[in-house]
């Protein structure tokens, strides 16, 4: 199968990938085998629906490298999984969307249907519960959006709150102050950060109270306005504390509560309030649920095996 390709030199490399990964990613997948002569893309292969599969995909990945967009390796696994689920290719709106730069000017997309679907489902609610294994951008994503909405000025302050289950809570003992105590258990938000704003615009945020690290047991007591709160790891919450924290939600403010149900910490068979809250909030205006799943795992391919092999796991466990 011939496929025609318009365009520059540019469009043709930024097709192929560095070294020709994309094109040796597709190759990997399908028992075809890809060719670029005379701006002329040549699929072939002894079967008929992988190489219509493997055509269908070039295509749409030509449209996307003819509007100037960088085509990584993953973004194509990415797309590969979606056709194996029999899901629809749609690459164009995933590029066309920029949900915020990083502080070197990088463009952050959504990686997936699902993940494009998250980022929507944030815009629609006053609170979202998102849950999915690790990988899948959950956190990443919640504060790329907090960062877009504090840079249009459509929030004041973003909150960042984390359960610290490990220090039991009880966090007066450990040394330094309240950042320094709580750092350890919020460092994944902090990376997030350092990469959307730069590690010194992040600290004067955070010294100037427009950026917030609190731990879940400080936040008894307060109401935040015109905030966008993210509580993260919240599988490791009661469902007391649960409570707790979605009434704090105040006057202009969003909430999103993302954990991973498959890892919980609590101690001896404490219920989480993650798992709960949905039964209690279900049909609520305002309060939406998004589960993500290993299909948008967007970390190493081997990242996104490991969680299928668990998932296999437990399963099998839970049948025998």
């Amino acid at each position: 199968m011939e496929i025609p390709l318009s365009g520059d030199g540019f469009v043709q490399a930024r097709l192929l990938g560095p070294n020709d990964e994309n094109f040796k990613a597709i190759e990997a997948r399908y028992p075809v085998t890809l060719s670029i002569n005379n701006g002329v893309v040549k699929v072939s292969g002894p079967d008929s629906e992988p190489v219509r599969l493997a055509a269908h995909l070039i295509r749409e990945l030509i449209s996307v490298a003819e509007k100037g967009h960088e085509i990584r390796e993953a973004d194509v696994r990415a797309a590969m999984d979606s056709l194996a689920e029999g899901r629809e290719l749609r690459l164009n709106e995933l590029y066309s969307e920029i949900i915020c730069t990083t502080a070197r000017g990088k463009p952050i997309r959504a990686k997936t249907p699902g993940q494009r679907a998250y980022i929507k489902a944030i815009r629609d609610n006053f609170i979202l519960f998102a849950t999915g294994p690790a990988g899948t951008g959950k956190t990443y994503l919640a504060v790329c959006e907090a960062v877009s909405m504090l840079k249009a000025g459509k929030v004041n302050r973003v909150v960042l709150v984390r359960p610290a289950v490990e220090a039991g809570e009880s966090l007066g003992y450990l040394p330094g102050d309240l950042r320094e105590k709580v750092e350890p258990y919020v460092r994944p938000l902090y990376d997030a950060f350092y990469d959307l704003l730069s590690p010194e615009k992040f600290l004067r945020y955070a010294d100037k109270g427009v950026i917030e690290i609190v731990p879940l047991a400080y936040m008894r007591g307060r109401t935040l306005n015109e905030s966008f709160i993210i509580l993260d790891e919240a599988q490791n919450t009661t469902p007391r504390q649960m409570k707790m924290f979605l009434t704090r939600l105040g006057f202009g403010s969003k909430a999103v509560v993302t954990g991973d149900i498959t890892q919980i910490d609590l101690p001896g068979n404490s219920v989480s309030g993650l798992r709960s809250v949905r039964d209690i909030l279900a049909g609520i205006k305002g309060i939406g649920f998004m589960d993500l799943t290993d299909a948008d795992v967007v970390r190493h391919e081997i990242v996104q095996k490991i969680v299928q092999a668990y998932s296999r796991y437990e399963q099998e466990n839970k049948l025998s």
